[in-house]
């Protein structure tokens, strides 16, 4: 039971004989696509929100709490506990990961954990039958988000998108649940299912695709529950169908943080397949030892003091075989001067307790399933994060998450021989700033209406944001190796790699200042000539030869040649004087009228911006040949 759980339903909440009508018009189902609309922008908003809110504190302490699997596992369990919804805390995971906060292994324990915190709710509420509804504070969030987005200070507008987000993903997913067809209110809609109850087996994986249908469509495995429990106290089924029915409302909890990763990056669509697969691999097994396992939680249950589960429909039936009209009056409120008011009254207090015998049992096989299955996953975290990028791979290659390759935040113990991994990291950083010059290149000549265009602004702001946070994270380790024991030359190693990854963030600048000044021109409906077009490649070909030749020195910094050298302050020189020459001839074309005064502002840009992109490139190359290079080369 993933999410949030009713209390064990009364015997008189339905009445069989008085069927709520239910009916579902097009307005309703426009009111459901609102509503799942809703959701999506809420989570948009949310993650962009704690993206730019969050800083490093947050990203510190998230790793810290999910530094290793086991604390991960632990953080997701206290989460899901504190909110009593599995699905909040996987969506707030999902978001995590679409931010950049979380790296996907450290997600994939916190689900695991997650999976485990929705058991504690389900034990608070089947002894004491009480929840906590997070759509409940949705209008006092926003109450509070609104002045902050008013704020002057950027962080505190930040957070006020956050709660904004959280408020509308939480009335989204309230307004699904809403507007789906309300099957709860009419349990007799599965009246149908008696005939696939003497199936064997059958039946098992009939009524587990029945629950995972039914939570996908209604969004609430809270209700699933009710009406597992509603067709248990009718005879409809017995307990081993209401426990496939709970297997399968595990699967269909998982559409929720799936709906929220439609909006999110690979990472995100990541950490949602690797919930979804954790829960069908762990109801894979459950099948393979269906009745056993039943079984057990059947006798578990009794240990506890519960009574025997499979009684209920027992019972039930037995009623309705020996004596129908207590049967049919036996979900029914029935008048004290009711003929056989005592005989009826009696069974219903009967049906109440085995409905709690029931409730306990389901939340017994729902701990039990996830403590085993949490128990064996755990140690196949690397395994499930490799299974996941191979179910959804990145689109292109390099535009896989952010994350550092040859250094990490663990403890160092030779920081002489940390400086080598430092090297080879900024290598990395180096060649993955060097993607954003080909796609400044391609927006250039993309299509300001088209998709592709948006898509390619996109990828070049995002790759502008990561080359942030990796300069952050390189510039943060290289400070700790400082603090251990270094020579003087070491510390001269540092300070130099410090000035080249500044310099390197400050291509990836450059790069996306390339799109902003695009966007101007496009605002403006300034177009360029062919003459210009082809200036301005000419100048990106002399930048990438740059930028690849700075590469090259990177690579091996200490073994740098001097050729190499000499080649890279020719290209600079050779970016300069085409600079000049560039600058000359646009004035004399504008003085021709070969194009605007305006189109010629907005290219002299252009070409300003790659010039200082080559003007950054020969900084690393002086940093190289100054404080790294070994002179004897």
């Amino acid at each position: 039971m993933c999410g949030n759980i009713f209390k064990p339903v009364s015997a008189h909440t339905y009445s069989l004989h008085n069927p709520i009508t239910m009916s579902y018009s097009f307005l309703d189902f426009l009111c459901l696509l609102g509503s799942v609309g809703l959701f999506l922008y809420g989570m948009k908003v949310m993650s962009e929100g704690l993206q730019k809110a969050a800083g490093d504190r947050l990203r510190n302490i998230l790793g810290a709490m999910t530094r290793n699997r086991f604390t991960g596992t632990l953080t997701g369990f206290l989460i899901t506990a504190l909110i009593q919804s599995s699905s909040a805390s996987t969506v707030m995971v999902v978001s995590f990961v679409n931010a950049g906060l979380m790296t996907l292994a450290q997600s994939m324990a916190v689900i695991m954990g997650a999976n485990v915190g929705t058991t504690f709710t389900a034990w608070i509420i089947s002894l004491f039958g009480f929840k906590v509804n997070i759509s409940a504070f949705v209008l006092p969030m926003i109450g509070i988000a609104v002045p902050l987005l008013f704020s002057k200070k950027s962080r505190n507008k930040s957070i006020g998108e956050f709660f904004v987000g959280f408020a509308f993903l939480f009335m989204g997913l309230n307004m699904i649940s809403t507007y789906v067809p309300d099957l709860q209110s009419n349990p007799e809609m599965f009246a149908f299912l008696q005939r696939y109850t003497n199936m064997g087996f059958g039946s098992v994986l009939i009524f587990m695709m029945v629950g995972l249908l039914v939570t996908m469509v209604i969004q609430s495995s809270a209700a699933t529950f009710a009406i597992t429990l509603i067709m248990c106290s009718k005879g409809w089924i017995n307990f081993d169908l209401s426990c496939a029915l709970v297997l399968g409302s595990n699967i269909g909890t998982t559409i929720t943080p799936i709906l929220a990763s439609m909006s999110g990056n690979v990472a995100a669509k990541r950490t949602a397949m690797g919930h979804l697969l954790f829960n069908v691999l762990g109801c894979a097994w459950v099948l393979l030892v269906f009745f056993p396992f039943v079984r057990l939680n059947v006798d578990i249950t009794e240990w506890l003091g519960q009574g025997d589960p499979e009684t209920l429909s027992t019972y039930v039936n037995h009623i309705q075989q020996t004596d129908p009209e207590i049967y049919n009056n036996l979900f029914n409120n029935l008048p004290s001067d009711h003929p056989r008011f005592l005989d009826i009254t009696a069974a219903q207090k009967k049906v109440e307790s085995l409905q709690q015998s029931v409730s306990i049992g389901l939340a017994v096989f729902h701990t039990v399933f996830n403590l085993i299955n949490l128990a064996v996953m755990i140690w196949l975290t690397g395994l499930y994060v490799k299974i996941v990028m191979r179910l959804v791979p990145a689109k292109h290659k390099e535009d896989e998450e952010f994350q550092l390759k040859f250094i990490s935040g663990g403890l160092m113990n030779a920081a002489e021989l940390n400086i080598a991994q430092a090297e080879k990291e900024i290598a990395v950083y180096g060649e993955r700033v060097a993607r954003m010059i080909d796609m400044a290149k391609t927006l250039v000549h993309t299509d300001t209406e088209s998709e592709e265009y948006a898509h390619m602004l996109s990828r070049l702001e995002k790759y502008e944001d990561i080359s942030d946070r990796m300069e952050i994270e390189i510039a943060h380790y290289l400070n700790r190796c400082s603090e251990g024991r270094l020579s003087n030359e070491g510390k001269l190693h540092i300070a130099a790699m410090l000035r080249i990854v500044s310099e390197i963030e400050s291509i990836a600048d450059c790069c996306l200042g390339a799109g902003r000044i695009l966007e101007r021109k496009n605002q403006a409906h300034v177009e360029f000539t062919e003459t210009i077009y082809a200036n301005i490649d000419a100048m990106f070909q002399l930048v990438k030869e740059a930028m690849d030749g700075m590469l090259r020195l990177l690579h091996d910094p200490e073994h740098a040649r001097e050729p190499e050298i000499i080649v890279s302050y020719n290209k600079e020189r050779e970016i300069n004087n085409y600079r000049n020459q560039l600058r000359a001839g646009n004035i004399e074309n504008i003085n021709s009228h070969s194009y605007p005064y305006q189109a010629g502002i907005y290219y002299m840009d252009m070409i300003s911006n790659l010039e200082k992109t080559g003007d950054y490139i020969i900084n690393v190359v002086d940093a190289i040949k100054e404080q790294l290079r070994r002179q004897a080369v």
